[in-house]
């Protein structure tokens, strides 16, 4: 039996604490764990809840093979754990709390009883559920809940975002960082790793190859030669971290790819548009993620662009679903690629901005949406170097954000992460009304995901 939890901690060592829940789910019966990416929220509170807590969640979802199938036995061996982790059960079931462990999905099963719901009765309103589900398994559907795929009620939920900073290992780069890695001694990458991951970055992406306008292609062997020890490196500081970002390789090169696979990458961004091949052989049999990038050239021409007509969106959807196919035909799950429209590769401004707005028409063709618009003229009139264009990237960052997309590519992690959490808070705050008494057990647990809320507002966003 497949099942999926959730789990979410804000009080104490909130990553220990998750950690923990997750080893007594094994602990319990649970196989073949998967955990989806972490991310953070505010918390769900009623109206008069005392402002100490207000303490932002991390929350997960967990996949995993159960035995013994019984609803009722989890349900009781989920309550252990979190008394465990030190849970009161006496206590609000909105106060802070080390543990909150819920049963979202038990297979295709639709289950009532006295103290299940299942599938959660709040599944399809809360982002900080729907965001790590639709990381795990975008295209599943939901039980009882018609064709829409977890994807889609994502979107309508508006996704927290996931952040992929960038490494560059080349000395052309545009954005400053071009010495970043092939310079550093061990200790100064590995510390610009743990930056990175402390500031809450979900992917770190190391690229060999810069692919600015008018940049010097580069051979695979030289591009190796820059990758493979900052990626070792990498790999080997982050081994054994339960919630350590995912390493992905910024490339165009199916060799590079390769190796890189070879030594325990997670990802590949394919600037080249997971066109070449050998390039979706790759994609096929490594069961790795992958980052579709559309381009008109690589490195980028200034001289390529799109034509005016079809509008940028209708030709990158036209795009999209011609790969789509083929990417089927050859054998590859949609599931684990994501689609980056490309911002700076042959589009010009206001075609930047067309594609900014049309986000949702990528996600309609059941792709998760990449967006690297870091440190990029994208609005026209010049401005800044490119090393100094963080504002004007967090600017855009906060409207993506807002506006659904799932993963965003920035120079500055720390800088977007600590943006993103005070503007959520702010954007998104929302007071809940208890649909019950607080002894009420109709889903799994008396957690944080376990109360209706109240109906939201037009342009709220439910879940945070």
């Amino acid at each position: 039996m497949e099942v999926y939890f959730g789990l979410g901690s804000n009080q104490g060592d909130r990553s220990a604490h998750l950690e923990a829940a997750l080893r007594g789910l094994e602990q319990a019966g649970a196989r073949d764990v998967a955990a989806s990416p972490v991310v953070e929220s505010p918390a769900l509170l009623p109206a008069g809840a005392p402002a100490s807590w207000n303490r932002p969640f991390l929350n997960l979802v967990a996949r995993a093979r159960i035995a013994p199938p019984d609803p009722d036995h989890w349900r009781r061996e989920i309550k252990s754990i979190e008394a465990r982790l030190g849970r009161d059960p006496a206590a609000s079931r909105w106060s802070p709390r080390p543990a909150d462990i819920d049963i979202l999905l038990w297979g295709r099963e639709t289950i009532r009883t006295e103290h299940l719901v299942i599938p959660h009765r709040d599944l399809l309103e809360r982002s900080f559920v729907l965001t790590p589900l639709a990381h795990l398994a975008p295209r599943m559907t939901i039980p009882g809940r018609g064709a829409a795929t977890v994807l889609e009620w994502s979107g309508r939920a508006r996704p927290i975002p996931l952040w992929m900073g960038v490494v560059n290992c080349t000395p052309d780069s545009f954005s400053g960082h071009g010495r970043a890695c092939g310079g550093l001694d061990r200790e100064r990458l590995t510390a610009r790793v743990d930056e990175m991951a402390a500031a809450g970055a979900h992917w770190i992406d190391f690229g060999g190859e810069s692919t600015r306008p008018g940049a010097r292609p580069v051979a695979p062997e030289e591009e190796w030669r820059r990758l493979h020890d900052p990626l070792r490196e990498a790999l080997a500081h982050l081994r054994g971290v339960r919630f350590r970002p995912r390493i992905s390789v910024d490339t165009r090169h199916p060799e590079v790819a390769e190796r890189a696979l070879a030594l325990g990458v997670d990802a590949v961004n394919d600037v080249s548009g997971l066109g070449a091949p050998r390039m979706r052989a790759l994609a096929r049999e490594s069961g790795a993620e992958w980052v579709a990038v559309h381009t008109v050239s690589v490195p980028a021409d200034p001289a390529r662009r799109l034509p005016p007509r079809p509008p940028a969106p209708d030709a990158l959807v036209h795009w999209l679903a011609r790969r789509r196919r083929e990417w089927e035909a050859d054998g590859l799950d949609p599931a684990r690629i994501l689609f980056d429209p490309g911002i700076g590769f042959g589009k010009d401004t206001l075609q930047a901005l067309d594609l900014f707005a049309a986000l949702d028409r990528f996600r309609a063709e059941g792709f998760r949406v990449l967006v690297g618009h870091s440190r990029k003229i994208w609005f026209g009139g010049g401005g800044p170097a490119a090393p100094e264009r963080d504002p004007e990237t967090l600017g855009a960052s906060l409207a993506l954000a807002a506006r659904g997309v799932e993963v965003l590519r920035v120079h500055d992690v720390d800088l977007h992460a600590r943006a993103y959490r005070s503007f959520a808070h702010v954007a998104y705050r929302r007071r809940i009304a208890p649909s019950g008494p607080e002894t009420d057990e109709s889903s799994a647990s008396s957690s944080a995901t376990g109360s209706r809320a109240s109906p939201r507002p037009d342009g709220d966003a439910p879940g945070i």
